[in-house]
């Protein structure tokens, strides 16, 4: 019967947001509908220092000019998915951009270059001799501190953000406040068979015009039809089921496509 806080950050890298990041937001409305209370936070600080969970090389600097033209139109956006008017809508420069030199350095005694480098893509860059910025290794602090300034009792996000998740833990922890349960999702294939990512370019956006969108579907790889209709729709498990064995028995993967993208939910 307890009132849940859930959280769910997104970074302003680009200015559409995508169906891969539709995924979690669709999951938060689940919550809302079960009365819980939503906090999305809008990463305006954060997408400054860039998340490198899945980057192959560091990550460029945005200045405060790009993100503030990325986030124009995000509200209008992510209200296509959440009741807007029952979400608590928050950017972390409100207390990031507040934290002294020393509250940092505070902060980075809660985890060890270890740790980092035991993250599967820092260890790749540093066996190749790729740059790792020590910048990168301070966004899950600031993710996790996140968690501490919106009180979460649940933090939401991709597998690929599980490192920043538990470092949500760690800090709320280190704070002497509950410690966040957390639920990641299966991370969503792009166009070009990669995950889904504004800066590979290979996205579906939630606000892409219908004969966009559906170019898009129909030139999907035929292996990520099923995955699409379990992420991205609310067609049931059981439908699923008889569409895979539809798949398996010969069915042209275009006229399940076209079935895919007339249930494909924003």
């Amino acid at each position: 019967g307890k009132q849940l806080r859930v959280k769910l950050g997104i970074d302003p890298t680009g200015a559409r947001i995508h169906i891969g990041r539709a995924i979690p937001l669709r999951k938060l409305r689940e919550f809302q509908k079960l009365g819980h209370q939503v906090v999305l936070i809008v990463g305006d600080f954060t997408a400054q220092i860039g998340d490198a969970s899945d980057k192959t090389e560091k990550r460029p600097i945005r200045t405060r000019a790009e993100i503030d033209e990325n986030l124009k139109d995000y509200k209008s956006q992510i209200s296509k998915i959440l009741d807007i008017t029952k979400t608590e809508f928050v950017y972390n420069n409100d207390w990031l951009s507040k934290l002294t030199f020393g509250e940092i350095a505070t902060l980075a005694e809660c985890f060890s270059v270890q740790q980092m480098l035991a993250r599967r893509n820092f260890k790749d860059r540093y066996d190749n001799g790729v740059e790792i910025s020590l910048r990168e290794f301070l966004y899950p602090i600031m993710q996790g501190y996140d968690s501490v300034a919106v009180k979460a009792d649940i933090e939401i996000g991709g597998f690929d953000q599980l490192f920043n998740l538990k470092a949500g833990r760690i800090i709320q922890d280190f704070y002497g406040m509950p410690k966040q349960q957390i639920i990641t999702f299966s991370m969503l294939e792009g166009t070009d068979g990669r995950k889904m990512s504004t800066s590979w370019g290979n996205i579906i956006s939630i606000v892409d015009d219908p004969y966009s969108m559906f170019g898009k579907i129909m030139s999907l790889h035929d292996n990520l039809i099923i995955k699409y209709f379990k992420l991205c729709t609310d067609v049931s498990l059981e439908d699923i089921q008889s569409i895979e064995l539809e798949l398996s028995s010969g069915t042209n993967p275009k006229d399940i496509k076209m079935r895919l993208d007339r249930k494909s939910v924003v």
